[in-house]
């Protein structure tokens, strides 16, 4: 890469990172090819990206957004994957993570929060949005479907 490709990534990562709200890193020694491709389709099915970068290039891109403090996970050969969803990327990574030995998760931020390892491994066990809107109307309706089954019930018995 020459200056000028170093700077147009920089600024697009940079960019794109101004929008996420959740980052996570990993160091991906060891995937193939295949196994990268098939992380980065997984995650842009979730509305998500997975960028491999330099660290150099990332500590530039970071400067300005929320996460200028994941500097000091930028060692090795790590990859970024970030999203505008809070957990998809956590949920993501880890399940990739849990998949393939090779990739081992750093940290990441959500929110202007620092996030450990066991934190995003926490944060990938919560059930999306459509999971709890789900069993939130499960539960609303649930007691009007019982008390209909008991009146239905006294019905039956009374004919």
């Amino acid at each position: 890469m020459n200056r000028t490709e170093k700077e147009a990534f920089v600024g697009e990562l940079s960019q794109s990172l101004h929008s996420a709200k959740t980052l996570v890193v990993a160091h991906y020694r060891g995937l193939t090819v295949k196994q990268l491709s098939a992380l980065r389709r997984t995650m842009r099915a979730e509305g998500g990206h997975v960028q491999v970068a330099k660290n150099r290039l990332a500590k530039l891109a970071f400067k300005g957004t929320p996460f200028e403090q994941l500097n000091a996970l930028m060692t090795g050969p790590t990859i970024l994957a970030y999203a505008k969803d809070e957990l998809a990327p956590t949920r993501v990574a880890q399940k990739f993570a849990d998949a393939n030995e090779a990739m081992q998760i750093l940290g990441g931020m959500m929110d202007g929060k620092m996030l450990s390892k066991a934190e995003v491994k926490l944060y990938a066990s919560l059930p999306s949005l459509n999971e709890l809107r789900g069993k939130l109307v499960g539960l609303l309706q649930a007691p009007g479907a019982q008390l209909a089954r008991v009146t239905r019930a006294y019905a039956d018995k009374a004919a």
